[in-house]
């Protein structure tokens, strides 16, 4: 897709968890990634109509996520974008990992919330990428380790302190009721956010762009 002569756009999404929590997805993603050539999904997707919609966009290549049992998509996949090798995955990883840190999250109130080699593992699962986008945590984040661009665009969908207590009636399960624990205190609740990746002749860039 692409030629390496010129800069193509490539739109990233997450955590769109429509319509699990969300009953459509917000307006403002389709002027966000108006033009791109392709949108990458990193998990948590919601439906198959979900896809529909973004596909209406731009062509879309997902993942599946924790919350996506129902989807028949692949745990990770290599996107070949003008001459780049782009990783996508969701990001969860065992919870013999995951389950520890979310317990130090908890106790902390988020304060100390142990991301356990999380960079160093993305880089491993995809040794040969120029970049790789993953989700799951729902924080917007853009860095590069050994020159491999790691980008996570952030959550379409976000919760709000008002709702992790309304979603604790409910009696979830021991690992998600751990983490609204902490979102539930929380005094700021990261804004829903998409990326964008523009491929060109100097390489990989990356913005993160607040919905």
């Amino acid at each position: 897709m692409g030629t390496a002569k010129q800069t193509v756009r490539v739109g990233v999404v997450s955590d769109t968890h429509c319509p699990e929590f969300l009953d459509r997805l917000p307006d403002r993603i389709g002027e966000l990634l108006s033009g791109v050539e392709l949108i990458l999904h990193a998990g948590d997707v919601g439906s198959a109509e979900t896809l529909a919609e973004l596909g209406r966009i731009a062509p879309v290549a997902a993942v599946r996520g924790d919350h996506d049992r129902g989807l028949d998509l692949p745990e990770r996949r290599v996107v070949e974008v003008a001459g780049k090798q782009i990783g996508l995955v969701h990001g969860n990883r065992s919870h013999l990992i995951e389950e520890p840190a979310t317990f130090a999250g908890t106790l902390t109130l988020g304060h100390w919330w142990p991301k356990v080699g999380l960079y160093r593992w993305l880089r491993g699962s995809f040794p040969d990428a120029d970049a790789v986008v993953y989700g799951h945590t729902h924080f917007a984040d853009s860095r590069r380790l050994d020159g491999t661009l790691l980008l996570n665009p952030g959550a379409v969908y976000q919760v709000s302190p008002a709702e992790a207590r309304r979603r604790l009636e409910g009696n979830p399960g021991w690992f998600e009721w751990s983490w609204l624990q902490v979102i539930r205190h929380r005094r700021v609740t990261p804004r829903p956010s998409v990326g964008l990746l523009e491929i060109g002749p100097s390489g990989i860039t990356a913005s993160i762009l607040a919905l």
